[in-house]
């Protein structure tokens, strides 16, 4: 049995605007229709002996994260909220933890939720020989063979001396031993098998090198990118854990134990998570163990960790220019364009990037998009909204979108999916104003229950208990319009809630 362990804790801030931290990469689709999370799991049809996934994330994201993969048609096993981040090595723990929880010992395969891998059916043949060699008691983790001298990444240099396996077939394109039987009488006629060694023990995992230093591994033909993924038993990285990072371990196991469950959720401890000490699965263990193997993994792998990495990946016109949205070029070359919304225009640029929201624009060349990060830390540290979230913002019940606001009033969008219902609730410092445009609502107000249609308003004073629901079977849309002293999200009472805030 293969438990898939996603991990989606991540805010890349490097690909801001369009990556916020209450909105990371992960849960946009940013090189095709579905979204990276989604991607993730999907890649994995086709394998077989797979579980639902344990999903590892951060507490404000659950509500999306749950209902991509539901919309996805791969619905978690479990999603484990993070009450603050504590890196990969104690996040890995606590699935392994829940993954035993039934007395069994999977194996888990490890995947960040942010990735992009082309040749998906490559990366499937590489975790059928990684579940071989992770119920062998072996540690695995995927190396990306290296396309370029790259200085962002750490690489795992290979003991080119201890091969693991050794049998492939030509036929399976590099695939497992399993394989080799299908295929014996076919290669009589279309040729040998081959002998190339598919994994091997890892003889060191080196830091991200200089310019000389990653011309060197490349030319060696030794070294890999870490790529961050891993199988391996749960009770094998538990046991690990034990001997290199007990107290990790224990603050875990903790932190598991008290954990609160509501719906599909798995709140873990916040005192105990909070206590446990950071560190990354390849400092805790991989690098300590005497069991790691690396399996060589060439499938377009990236990390997508700033702009240009997307252009990378992304589909290019005759000029080199990756596009999204509603653009237009002239005489543009090697550019990333994305837009969002409002058209995009781009005349005689070359090497930039150009990408739209609405509430932010960003323009960098393209060899400088790592430094986005810059403009993300002067939005912290200047309170700025634009660093955090999106104009529109995702719900359990459907979404909200502000549209206008000042010191005393503010105007939102509100879009209620069919049967959701928002919280029952009560603001000190707000009145609200309510106007249907489409769909059908059901308000509670005070005492009063009323069902308003396209066209008809409502007004709930400051201090009255109210409750927005859409008893329809298309979205309810409406404009709100706030006033009052006080506009923040923080100004709400809850008495009852569907979805546990």
């Amino acid at each position: 049995m293969i438990v898939p362990v996603i991990m989606s804790g991540g805010a890349g801030t490097r690909l801001w605007p369009l990556s916020r931290e209450l909105y990371p990469k992960q849960l946009l689709p940013l090189v095709n229709e579905a979204t990276m999370l989604q991607e993730t799991q999907l890649r994995l049809n086709g394998l077989q002996n797979l579980v639902e996934p344990l999903v590892v994330c951060n507490e404000s994201h659950r509500f999306m994260v749950a209902e991509q993969l539901r919309q996805a048609g791969c619905p978690a096993g479990a999603i484990m909220l993070e009450p603050v981040g504590r890196n990969t090595a104690p996040a890995v723990a606590v699935a392994a933890l829940q993954a035993q929880g039934a007395g069994d010992d999977p194996v888990l395969l490890v995947l960040p939720a942010d990735h992009v891998i082309v040749d998906a059916e490559s990366f499937r043949c590489a975790v059928v020989e990684g579940a071989k060699l992770a119920e062998a008691g072996k540690l695995v983790t995927f190396g990306i063979v290296p396309t370029k001298a790259e200085t962002g990444y750490g690489y795992i240099r290979a003991d080119r001396a201890c091969p693991l396996s050794s049998v492939t077939c030509h036929l399976c394109k590099g695939g497992p031993l399993s394989s080799v039987t299908c295929h014996l009488e076919k290669t009589k006629d279309q040729g040998p098998m081959t002998n190339d060694p598919t994994a091997f023990a890892v003889a060191e995992f080196v830091e991200k090198p200089d310019a000389e230093t990653a011309e060197h591994y490349l030319a060696s033909g030794d070294y890999y990118w870490n790529s961050g993924m891993f199988m391996f038993r749960a009770s094998r990285y538990l046991d690990e854990l034990e001997k290199f990072a007990p107290e990790m371990l224990s603050c875990c196991r903790e932190a598991l134990e008290k954990a609160q469950r509501d719906l599909d959720f798995v709140r873990l401890d916040a005192e105990a998570f909070g206590a446990c000490p950071k560190d990354s699965i390849d400092y805790a263990v991989m690098e300590k163990t005497a069991d790691a193997a690396v399996i060589p993994l060439d499938a377009g792998w990236s990390d997508v960790g700033s702009w240009s990495a997307l252009w990378e990946v992304g589909q290019a016109d005759g000029a080199g220019n990756v596009m999204r949205g509603d653009v237009l070029t002239h005489d543009s070359s090697n550019c990333y364009l994305h837009s969002s919304g409002r058209m995009v225009a781009a005349v005689g640029l070359e090497d930039h990037v150009v990408v739209e929201t609405a509430d932010a624009v960003l323009v960098a060349r393209r060899d400088r998009a790592q430094d986005v990060k810059a403009i993300v830390e002067q939005l912290k540290e200047q309170g700025r909204g634009e660093a955090l979230l999106h104009r529109r913002v995702n719900r359990p019940w459907g979404s909200y979108e502000s549209i206008d606001q000042s010191d005393r009033f503010q105007v939102k969008r509100i879009t209620v999916n069919p049967g959701a219902s928002l919280s029952l609730q009560m603001h000190h410092h707000r009145a609200e104003h309510w106007i249907v445009v489409k769909g059908t609502a059901r308000i509670t107000k005070g005492d009063e229950i009323l069902v308003l249609s396209e066209n008809q308003s409502t007004y709930i004073p400051l201090g009255v208990k109210h409750r927005l629901e859409n008893p329809g079977l298309i979205p309810l849309e409406l404009i709100e319009v706030q006033s009052g002293a006080y506009l923040g999200e923080d100004d709400i009472v809850r008495f009852d809630d569907l979805y546990g805030r």
